[in-house]
């Protein structure tokens, strides 16, 4: 069979026929004995290592370095009584040199009868045939698991966006792109864990199931425990329980977590995310923000080996950044300004920021005070805009309630956002350690919640309790790890950096 025929187009396939024609296979091959899903294969090297170690001989070489390989099997090109196949592994991809003179006649047959998609161990020598291409003289061959269903085709491949996230398995097999988002993705996480690891924080992990739903303003998802019979909440931040262990003199931790809160779904927003949190005690905001920036930077270099990101904003916005410079900050209440020509301020009566916010069509609710419509606005006027990165500060006291209200501002918090490509990646603080205070924004968050605000925090008596033992000064932060993820592999698209996105069910 040639290249072309040995492609099956997803748009003209017979998915019935061809996979009864495989299931006869499978029947076949064990009338004669053979079980076509063995238990292990022992490989002696990825092919990764094979073209580390191999990868400039000279065409027409031939070697007595002996190999056992696997993976999948992607083409199949049979030319008389030579057959070349392309297989590919976690690490790249090789070629199988069959010549029927090596392997005799029955194992030829067997190749002559594997179907893209199967997965074939493979016992041989390295080799490079007349044109340079470095190939695996196979000696013997094992099928490993026989493929029912055909791979997409690799050109037509998966061109619906909510098939491509529902069937990862075959994404991933056909796109090297999604491949290459989630090698991004893994090399990202491991380089916040050096960084972090190199600061000399510990890793810990908390309670996913929460009695109270604390540490953000989200609608959380409800679930129940039957043996306690009670209602408990999927964690909606990390932030409480971490912060529990700076009390327990702990003074640096960190979890990189699952977080979960009942909101919609959008290019930038999936039910259930992945967070890093981080506190440190005896710091402030101002270390935060520093190590936002050696983290996020850090992590690009690592991922992408460069500082230097194309930041895609909105729409068709976006900007070529290197990331190892300084970060912009600015104010909230300015950027505010910047956006409206209006200077704006929390100590303003409620009325006058009302007003303003009709003006640029920005809903307000009858419950929100000055500090809450400052941020609509915000939201509304001056975030898209931020394309590079961008720390915003100086958040309301009212839409703060775990920050330390401002040293030189009492209507303001020692808080900031990050954001880049008109999108929050991170979120930190100084953190409120009075706890008299913070049963007092406890309580205000509770009446809010009562009066219908869905996100709003309920009282906290345990982690009260933990206040009144002592917490130091402390500067805590929080990173999206999912959007960093989008930045570095350059996508506006938060479905393309999770494995496997929340979906509508699908219909069978």
């Amino acid at each position: 069979m040639d290249a072309a025929a040995s492609q099956i187009e997803a748009a003209q396939i017979d998915l019935p026929a061809e996979t009864g024609r495989r299931l006869a296979k499978i029947a076949q091959l064990r009338d004669h004995g053979v079980e076509p899903y063995p238990y292990r294969f022992d490989r002696s090297h990825t092919l990764a290592e094979i073209r580390a170690a191999h990868g400039e001989l000279e065409p027409g070489t031939e070697t007595e370095v002996r190999v056992q390989v696997a993976g999948r099997v992607l083409l199949l090109r049979e030319q008389g009584k030579l057959v070349f196949a392309t297989m590919r592994d976690r690490s790249g991809e090789i070629q199988l040199f069959v010549s029927k003179a090596v392997v005799g006649d029955e194992t030829f047959a067997a190749v002559g009868q594997l179907d893209l998609g199967d997965w074939v161990g493979v016992d041989g020598t390295v080799m490079t045939t007349r044109k340079g291409e470095l190939s695996v003289k196979v000696e013997s061959i094992q099928l490993l698991s026989k493929a029912v269903r055909p791979m997409p085709d690799k050109w037509h491949g998966l061109t619906d966006t909510d098939t491509r996230f529902r069937q990862r398995y075959a994404d991933l097999i056909v796109n090297e792109e999604a491949r290459r988002t989630f090698e991004i993705r893994h090399a990202m996480i491991a380089s916040f864990r050096r960084t972090l690891h190199g600061r000399g924080f510990i890793e810990v992990e908390t309670p996913v199931l929460h009695i109270e739903a604390g540490g953000a303003h989200a609608r959380p998802f409800i679930t129940h425990h039957n043996a306690l019979d009670q209602q408990m909440y999927l964690r909606i931040a990390l932030e409480l329980h971490l912060k529990r262990l700076i009390v327990g003199g702990m003074e640096r931790v960190y979890e990189i977590g699952r977080i979960f809160r009942n909101e919609g779904i959008s290019p930038r927003h999936n039910p259930e995310f992945t967070m890093m949190e981080l506190y440190q005690a005896f710091g402030d905001y101002s270390e935060m923000i520093e190590i936002t920036e050696a983290l996020i930077t850090q992590a690009a270099i690592d991922a992408t080996g460069t500082s230097v990101v194309t930041v895609l904003g909105p729409g068709d916005a976006s900007e070529v950044v290197d990331l190892a410079t300084p970060w912009r900050r600015a104010r909230m209440i300015d950027l505010v300004e910047e956006a409206t020509g209006v200077a704006v301020h929390p100590s303003q009566p409620v009325e006058q920021l009302r007003a303003l916010a009709a003006e640029h069509g920005v809903p307000v609710l009858d419950r929100w005070g000055s500090g809450k419509i400052i941020e609509e606005i915000f939201e509304s006027t001056a975030e898209h805009k931020l394309t590079a990165p961008c720390f915003v500060t100086g958040h309301p006291v009212e839409i703060s309630p775990l920050a330390r209200v401002d040293r030189n501002d009492p209507y303001l918090t020692e808080r900031f956002e990050l954001f880049m490509g008109g999108r929050e990646l991170a979120n930190g603080y100084s953190e409120l350690n009075d706890p008299v205070e913070q049963r007092q924004r406890f309580e205000e968050e509770q009446a809010g919640k009562e009066a219908g605000n869905a996100e709003g925090m309920g009282v906290d008596h345990d982690y009260l309790r933990a206040l009144e033992y002592g917490m130091p000064p402390t500067g805590g932060l929080g990173i999206g790890m999912d959007r960093v993820a989008m930045l570095l592999a350059g996508t506006t698209s938060i479905k393309e950096v999770i494995l496997f996105p929340t979906l509508r069910p699908e219909v069978f």
